[in-house]
């Protein structure tokens, strides 16, 4: 369940800005490729280790969705702005300042203000000392006729210079009119990162997604996987990964793009 389900506010017209998403999505990453510190070396997969006390990080997301068998126009781009900062040596907060996003569809086209969310993450065990490092994870989300939660249980182990890391998140959203309607999500997602340098890592990421409308019978299971690459130098860093649609659902997107930019302070 992607953040940013748009209404139909402040939609433009189907067409006119259809080649946007893609242009969009590479000026929010190119300023950040000149001189990249310590990456994510996921995007969709988090990872078990948190900030240190006063650490402050400073995330610009950008997802790109395309290629819908029922809607060959289909293109989405999510938006998603953080701060991060260490509050104790297990302890991890963020603020999702805006959460926002462009659809064009065969129905329409234009963006719209999705949510601002809030998020902990405290870490169990280290990746690097203990067996193997675990985390747990809540995001609430609010906005304009929207109230959302995401729980993510986050498991890391780090065995020389690779990283392997899965989740298994539930997020649920009540939306509408007096917050009516009500869905969730279920996913599992895994990744494979080795680290080539200080500067440089590579792997690949897998997702499993099961969506639950209305709370009620699941749907069919969506898996989506693909390689990822993280380059870093400095306080800067960005992680790009790109996912393909396995199985053959129809209605949801045959391909993901997902680059998350970082600084930190």
């Amino acid at each position: 369940m992607e953040p940013g389900q748009p209404g139909s506010r402040g939609f433009l017209p189907a067409g006119a800005i259809r080649r946007w998403p893609f242009l969009v999505l590479m000026l929010s990453i190119l300023p950040a490729l000149s001189c990249f510190a310590d990456a994510r070396h996921f995007t969709f997969v988090y990872e078990a280790t948190v900030a240190e006390p006063g650490e402050v990080e400073a995330e610009s997301w950008a997802t790109w969705q395309t290629g819908k068998t029922t809607d060959h126009g289909f293109q989405e781009i999510d938006f998603r702005h953080e701060i991060e900062f260490g509050v104790t040596n297990k302890l991890q907060g963020g603020l999702y300042l805006a959460d926002w996003t462009y659809v064009s569809s065969k129905e329409s086209a234009g963006f719209a203000f999705s949510d601002a969310a809030l998020e902990l993450i405290y870490n169990i065990y280290d990746p690097e000392t203990d067996p193997i490092g675990l985390a747990v994870y809540e995001e609430i989300q609010g906005g304009d006729r929207l109230f959302g939660s995401e729980s993510k249980v986050i498991a890391q182990k780090n065995v020389g210079p690779v990283i392997f890391g899965y989740n298994a998140t539930l997020e649920t959203v009540w939306h509408g009119k007096e917050l009516a309607e009500r869905e969730a999500e279920f996913q599992q997602s895994i990744g494979a990162s080795y680290e080539l340098s200080r500067h440089f890592s590579v792997g690949a990421e897998c997702v499993h997604e099961v969506a639950f409308p209305d709370w009620s019978r699941g749907e069919h299971p969506v898996v989506s996987g693909g390689p990822n690459f993280s380059i870093r130098s400095g306080r800067w860093w960005a992680t790009v990964t790109g996912l393909i649609q396995i199985t053959q659902a129809d209605d949801e997107p045959k391909c993901q793009t997902r680059a998350i930019v970082g600084y930190a302070f």
